[in-house]
């Protein structure tokens, strides 16, 4: 790995760093947790997609740019450099879109994935269900083919983004027979097919970042199911390669946090406040982590533009950047004492409220994409070849 830029990428960046200081919103959008946020949010999509932005790595007739994987890299350190509002279509661009990619026909991916790329349509993850959280081979949502529609009954919870979302991707049970993961259809359903019921999920801050879905007899058709039929399964573990590999996290976000938590003890040493050596240590290994992370992952980039692919590995990836985020807000929270009890809205947070915001969103961090136990069982067995009990 040749950690120098090109003339041509370093050109690249520059061109990205210029148009986003010309265009990012100067103030804060609102939550994409709420309807006016989410609103706002389709909006700079928009805008980003107008600037040939939204999608940088993905094909220019799919609605991206043509970069490589390593422009993608250089692009995302400039969007968090900016200061850009975060990505409402997450579900759709970074794991459903590269999942069409592979698995998509050709018609699909002319239906999708210019309309996913501008956030005219907008993506919800439909993966869990009461019984079915972490164990997504537990699941009993069924799709059963009746000509060509799929006649679709269950209930996803915890739908990423399903409160205001136009689409839901999601498994399906399609052999009746089947157990675990066999017998299973991946399935892309639009949320305002009849049948379709959606109930917003409150969380504690009162903002409906997730959503309840009950589908009663609803009505697919089956040039909606990606990949061969009973075969999901295949398609859904591409799909949270990609959740807990390369696209959802890129390095940029944690190497933001570092640069703000850098800045935060400098401050809080400024102002005369004692610091424990320990708190100290805490910050340095936060900015050598996500630097860390950085390097692996343009290693894992430079091996996937020489051929290569991303295995089980992904999963040490997943613990390694949820576990840095976790502690990266635990440490900046412990740095600013009484203040890290403030939201973002109070009168006196003085900016420092986004530390608490973050805080309660890195502790799903271990849990999201598979949780970190799941994880560590995939590494034992997939990686280190240890034997089940």
């Amino acid at each position: 790995m040749d950690l120098r830029f090109t003339m041509e990428q370093q050109k690249f960046r520059e061109e990205a760093r210029l148009w986003l200081e010309a265009h990012v919103p100067k103030e804060n959008l609102p939550s994409f947790d709420t309807a006016e946020g989410f609103q706002a949010h389709c909006e700079w999509e928009r805008v980003l997609n107008d600037g040939g932005w939204a999608m940088v790595p993905w094909p220019v007739e799919y609605g991206g740019r043509g970069a490589n994987l390593i422009e993608w890299l250089i692009f995302e350190e400039e969007y968090y450099r900016a200061g850009a509002p975060g990505r409402v279509n997450q579900n759709g661009i970074f794991l459903l879109g590269p999942t069409i990619m592979e698995y998509g026909t050709d018609a699909q991916k002319v239906r999708f994935l210019p309309k996913m790329a501008s956030s005219e349509e907008v993506w919800a993850q439909g993966w869990s269900e009461p019984n079915a959280g972490s164990d997504m081979a537990a699941i009993q949502a069924t799709a059963v083919r009746e000509g060509d529609q799929f006649r679709i009954n269950g209930q996803k919870t915890w739908a990423s983004r399903g409160a205001y979302a136009d689409w839901l991707f999601g498994l399906f049970r399609t052999d009746p027979d089947s157990e675990r993961h066999k017998g299973l259809t991946f399935v892309l359903v639009p949320l305002d097919a009849p049948g379709v019921k959606v109930r917003p999920i409150e969380q504690l801050d009162g903002e409906a970042g997730f959503a309840e879905v009950f589908l009663d007899d609803a009505l697919v058709s089956v040039d909606n199911q990606l990949g061969e039929f009973n075969r999901g399964w295949d398609v859904a573990m591409a799909t949270a390669g990609f959740e807990r590999g390369l696209m959802l996290r890129s390095p940029a976000r944690f190497q933001n946090t570092a640069r703000k938590l850098v800045e935060l003890y400098r401050e809080t040493v400024a102002s005369g406040v004692a610091i424990r050596p320990a708190l100290r240590e805490a910050v340095t290994q936060a900015w050598t982590g996500a630097e860390a992370y950085a390097l692996n992952t343009y290693q894992t980039v430079t091996r996937l533009l020489e051929g290569g692919k991303i295995g089980a590995e992904a999963s040490l990836g997943k613990i390694f950047w949820s576990e840095l985020d976790l502690k990266m807000h635990e440490t900046a929270l412990e740095l600013l004492g009484a203040r890290a009890e403030l939201l973002p809205n109070a009168p006196s947070a003085q900016g420092v409220g986004t530390w608490l915001d973050g805080y309660l969103f890195s502790l799903s961090g271990p849990i999201y994409a598979g949780t970190n136990e799941i994880q560590r069982n995939v590494i034992a067995e997939r990686i280190l070849r240890l034997p089940r009990k």
